[in-house]
């Protein structure tokens, strides 16, 4: 963990506590006690959101590399715990499930390849769901602002396309066939690499069924997402409709995507919380409920998944 990542953290936290405390305490407490082992359900809750993000992922990748769902999703579970739980800008799990499948046996340019796409195109399946999370908000009546939703949908939208762009163009292997001809040939396995993994990228984004599938399961794994909002509301005692769910779980994880830089977005996701509940109807007390709650639910899977990932790099 690198300075900058230490700081935002303690300030994240120092902020998370903050949020919470000017709550109050004694009704998140009542909530929370209330609920006991039931907020367990959380756990189970998340797997229908693995197991379609997992598939997503399979579209990327040739028949060969693709394995079974069962391994894909274990690498995603990976992916998450390690983008959730450490400073690494939301990236660092695609680093290790790079390491992992390359000794699974999978190739380079099919490993890289498929982890690049299947990021690229979840920005663009997180904008469709950020806007169903928008309309969701029309519809019951409540709203960002003009100016605060025309934004973030241009943002979105930006982030998205520039995304698409970048790996469909030669850039990476322009870019280290320049350094190589700089460095006398010292690089040329690099350039090579690099050359073999636009090749497998400018093959891949040629299939616009699969890409069309990855994002459209994409979409459905983050609408899965609001299952484990509707079972804590549930188990808190303050149930909410499947809408108000898809509402809060599309909004808090376009600002979880937006605060990358703070580790595990701390604060940020307190925040949203508390703010979206009130915007649904419930107490603010209840929405640090639903904050302290998901808090718990990352504790219970993704410590495990980073138990997991030590396995298996030992294995």
């Amino acid at each position: 963990m690198n300075r900058w990542g230490v700081l935002l953290a303690m300030a994240g936290f120092a902020l998370a506590c903050w949020v919470i405390w000017q709550q109050d305490l004694t009704a998140v407490f009542a909530l929370l006690s209330g609920a006991g082992f039931a907020l367990l359900w959380m756990g189970p809750a998340h797997l229908p959101s693995v197991l379609l993000n997992a598939h997503a992922w399979g579209m990327m990748l040739p028949g060969r590399a693709r394995g079974s769902l069962g391994w894909r999703a274990a690498l995603f579970w990976v992916r998450e715990s390690i983008n959730h739980l450490l400073p690494v800008g939301r990236i660092g799990g695609e680093v290790v499930a790079y390491r992992l499948m390359r000794r699974a046996g999978v190739g380079a340019a099919p490993a890289a390849g498929s982890l690049i796409g299947d990021l690229a195109l979840s920005l663009v399946s997180q904008l469709a769901f950020a806007l169903l999370g928008l309309a969701l908000l029309a519809w019951a009546g409540a709203s960002l602002g003009v100016a605060a939703t025309v934004t973030s949908i241009v943002v979105g939208a930006a982030a998205a396309a520039f995304a698409i762009f970048a790996v469909q163009g030669e850039f990476l292997s322009r870019a280290v066939a320049g350094l190589n001809r700089v460095a006398a040939d010292r690089l040329a396995g690099l350039a090579e690499a690099s050359r073999k993994l636009d090749v497998y990228m400018r093959r891949l984004w040629r299939r616009p069924r699969e890409m069309g599938l990855c994002a459209f399961w994409q979409l459905l794994g983050w609408m899965a997402g609001a299952i484990e909002i509707w079972v804590a509301a549930w188990a808190l005692g303050t149930p909410i409709s499947i809408a108000d769910a898809l509402l809060i779980e599309a909004l808090i994880q376009t600002l979880i995507s937006a605060a990358f830089v703070v580790p595990g977005a701390l604060g940020v996701q307190e925040a949203g919380f508390i703010g979206l509940a009130v915007l649904v109807g419930l107490d603010p007390a209840a929405g640090a409920a639903l904050a302290v709650a998901r808090r718990l639910r990352d504790v219970m899977l993704f410590l495990p998944g980073l138990l997991a990932w030590a396995w298996m790099e030992r294995r």
